[in-house]
């Protein structure tokens, strides 16, 4: 009786070592790969942006004066309203 406790036992603890649907975990893995940068990245553009030196340098000139021209605001979105009386269904009822 002893005997067949312990190997009903050992079935049960090797029950979980059983083999799983071979994707499980991919969504995971994709999810981690999409947020980490790639260190050894290769790009169709091997140069550097082009700049203009005198620009820089006024540009650096006048950050060193605390004259900095503070970029203009811009938004992505406009809301206009005009007239009416709100929501509601046709005809007031």
């Amino acid at each position: 009786m002893r005997t067949l406790i312990t190997l009903i036992a050992a079935a049960a603890a090797l029950g979980g070592c059983a083999a799983r649907n071979p994707g499980f975990g991919d969504a995971i893995h994709q999810n981690l790969t999409a947020q980490i940068a790639d260190p050894d990245a290769k790009y169709a553009r091997r140069l550097p942006p082009a700049s203009n030196g005198p620009r820089t340098a006024l540009g650096q000139t006048r950050y060193e004066k605390g004259q900095v021209i503070q970029p203009t605001s811009t938004a992505t979105t406009s809301i206009s309203i005009t007239g009416g009386s709100g929501g509601g269904a046709p005809g007031g009822n």
